[in-house]
């Protein structure tokens, strides 16, 4: 079989498929990422991947190819970002059908795992797959089956979630269906492709919009003088409740995206959508507001920031809150930046460096705290009695 995308789902699926008895050719653009995998080495963190990888490699179940090969499986997991415009960009998508055409052969199936939009499957990639002479639901079967991974617990959670698979045609479907029966342990849900697309952006616009609630909350909080926390601890005492936790807003390659993608395609008709969206995305500003705040009272303050990445203890920066924070700090002339992040080698800042903790918390005048990362759990009060402290994510709070 041939993954095209070898990222963070595209990766570890390749990996579990290799183990469980399949051939597979993973494909990517990039050389340096091609080389590596063939090495038996990876190029993102994910828990126990490494190990996979290099087991598959050796056993010569797997090998990252720069262009597709024959296959009697594809699957399509490249990325699926927004436009500046907030826009589904699906350039990747489309190149990646176009790549596929030559490979193609009778009963080959074609599985997009990357999220789309409604209608991606029928009105792009289809009439793409036509060219190869092949006819959709007889003689090549395509299919939409949407990741549903969480960094972190990918090898798991490829083999366990349930999963959502629709067909252009209820031949497609069950032939979609038939394959991820094959190594997936729990239920796979028929449906037809559009309801299978809009299926996995209601599940992440639904998480977005409970977000914006408690990140609403938390923004009515600081006007008001209120502990947030305090606030949600005890809302949530209620048996019917369950308010999450805001944060510095929302990233990801899902939810701070897919949502847009809904919007996109019935934008007079997604009001609280859209709504919840700018509320997560005004949230970086709101913390900056306040680390300003803090930073008029002292010249030339040293700032340290805990973690970058988009979430805990992960690598993953794409839309980070805390990247756009910590940018937007290191261009602040009136201020000395630090940047703690444990999950990265280097700083993606320029002219930024990367501290580690003990040093951050001995120079800083503001801690920032950005990320709830294992290893920022076991700070201890005296360790931050001369600092002025932002906590965005409750970690100092949640252990109160």
């Amino acid at each position: 079989m041939c993954v095209l995308g070898l990222g963070y789902v595209g990766l570890p699926t390749a990996a579990v498929l290799a183990t469980v008895g399949r051939r597979v050719a993973g494909v990517d653009l990039r050389r340096d990422i091609l080389d590596t995998i063939n090495a038996g080495r990876i190029h993102i963190v994910e828990p126990e991947l490494d190990a996979l990888v290099r087991a598959a490699v050796a056993a010569g179940t797997l090998r990252a190819v720069p262009e597709p090969v024959p296959a009697a499986t594809f699957l399509i997991c490249v990325p699926t970002p927004i436009t500046p415009d907030h826009l589904p960009d699906l350039r990747h998508v489309e190149a990646a059908a176009h790549a596929i055409v030559p490979a193609l052969r009778p009963g080959c199936l074609v599985v997009l795992e990357s999220t789309v939009p409604p209608g991606t499957l029928r009105e792009l990639v289809a009439p793409i797959i036509t060219r190869s002479g092949l006819v959709p639901g007889r003689e090549v079967f395509l299919a939409h089956a949407p990741e549903r991974v969480l960094p972190g617990a990918v090898l798991r959670e490829v083999v366990e979630n349930e999963r959502i698979v629709g067909g252009l045609t209820d031949a497609c479907t069950a032939r979609c269906a038939d394959f991820y029966e094959t190594f997936v342990r729990a239920a796979v849900h028929r449906c037809g492709a559009e309801v299978a697309e809009l299926s996995k952006l209601a599940e992440n616009a639904f998480r977005d919009v409970n977000i914006a609630f408690a990140n609403e909350l938390a923004n009515v909080c600081a006007r008001l003088g209120l502990d947030v926390w305090e606030v949600i601890r005890l809302a949530n005492r209620h048996p019917r409740v369950q308010i999450l936790r805001p944060g510095p807003g929302v990233g990801g390659h899902c939810i701070a995206v897919d949502p847009w993608f809904i919007a996109a395609a019935a934008p007079q008709d997604t009001p609280l959508i859209q709504a919840a969206r700018q509320v997560n995305d005004q949230r970086p500003e709101r913390v900056l507001g306040q680390v300003r705040q803090l930073a008029a009272r002292l010249r030339r303050p040293k700032v340290a920031c805990l973690g970058l990445t988009y979430k805990p203890d992960i690598d993953d920066l794409r839309e980070s809150p805390a990247l756009h924070i910590a940018q937007a700090l290191a261009a602040d002339p009136g201020l000395e930046l630090s940047v703690v992040e444990p999950h990265l080698q280097r700083s993606p800042i320029d002219g930024v460096p990367l501290v580690n903790l003990s040093d951050a918390l001995a120079a800083a005048d503001i801690l920032v705290i950005l990320v709830a990362h294992r290893q920022f759990r076991h700070l201890r009060p005296d360790q931050l009695l001369h600092l002025m402290v932002v906590d965005p994510v409750g970690l100092l709070s949640s252990r109160s």
